[in-house]
């Protein structure tokens, strides 16, 4: 008389179709041994891990927690929860709950390969949140103290300054949201319009310059454009904006002296504002990291050597 075959355990079947990579029917299984025997945490590991598979994070979260509360010191619970934080990309936690799995099983290499991955998924986490947080919250203001400062003393007594510097920032806010959408701001020369004497059907407060920098020839007649311009309008002042690829001049600064280009090979684009009283020039440097385009913090040029259009307004 044959012999008969042992039972196969629900755990056991469960395994096999977790094996076969058909999880949904092994979490079904690992529900009905559960059932038969609650208080095994190793049937919820098991859950826990088919969950994972089946990217069903907050039950396979809540098995990997009930693991942990049946059997404290099984270091397989923290294990399955830290795979689940990791999967939630928690890296934090996951760190923290990987870090309690390796303290009950020193020796896991599987552990402390997970600890490096996520130590380092956690920087890079962080990183890129902080360069997410530097692209949305432009703030130009902060970086120019001492222009401030230069403008309210060329305009004494003039409550004016404030919205020319006011005009300033909301110039480079716009290139630099501009740059980290299309790594690229239009040539053109913003201008402050006088509110009381512009004919604004006539003169609008932008200039587009983007064929300036094709030519000596073309440079000279935009710069006599703008000079015009700037009077015929009653403009107040004027800021430029262009891609440092648009024109050639850092490539001629690179000689010595006092003109030597001092910012590599950095992208990123020119701002020079001018008012009959006072001019200055930046370098808004930009670079990638983590995916994304950043502008840095604007770098002050000496204007007398580095100017990228001549004076365009008249001495008050």
């Amino acid at each position: 008389m044959a012999e008969s075959k042992p039972e196969v355990s629900l755990k056991d079947q469960g395994n096999e179709f977790f094996k076969a990579g058909n999880y949904l029917k092994a979490a079904a299984i690992y529900t009905q041994a559960i059932k038969k025997d609650p208080s095994n945490p190793a049937l919820y590991s098991n859950r826990a891990a088919a969950f994972l598979n089946l990217v069903k994070l907050q039950k396979a979260l809540s098995d990997a927690e009930t693991t942990i509360s049946l059997n404290p010191s099984w270091d397989k619970g923290y294990f399955r929860k830290g795979c689940v934080l990791e999967a939630m990309e928690r890296y934090d936690d996951a760190l923290n709950a990987f870090r309690i799995a390796l303290q009950h099983n020193p020796q896991s290499t599987e552990v402390s390969r997970k600890i490096k991955r996520l130590t380092q998924l956690s920087k890079d986490k962080k990183r890129s949140e902080e360069v997410d947080n530097m692209r949305s919250n432009v703030d130009m203001a902060k970086h120019l103290d001492g222009f401030k400062s230069e403008l309210a003393q060329k305009h004494v007594g003039e409550e004016s300054w404030k919205e020319i510097f006011s005009f300033v920032v909301e110039t480079m806010e716009t290139a630099v949201k501009s740059w980290h959408q299309t790594s690229n701001v239009d040539a053109r020369v913003y201008f402050l319009l006088n509110k009381e004497k512009t004919d604004t059907d006539k003169y609008a407060p932008v200039v587009n310059i983007d064929k300036a920098f094709e030519s000596p020839h073309t440079h000279g007649d935009c710069v006599s454009f703008l000079r015009q311009y700037a009077v015929d309008s009653f403009s107040r002042a004027a800021c430029l904006v262009v891609p440092k690829s648009a024109i050639s001049y850092p490539q001629v600064w690179k000689g010595q002296g006092p003109r030597k280009w001092k910012h590599g090979q950095s992208d990123g684009f020119f701002v020079e504002f001018e008012s009959p009283l006072l001019r200055k020039e930046w370098f808004i440097p930009s670079s990638s990291e983590k995916g994304q385009i950043l502008c840095r913090d604007p770098v002050a040029l000496d204007i007398s050597a580095h100017e990228v259009i001549p004076k365009i307004f008249k001495d008050n």
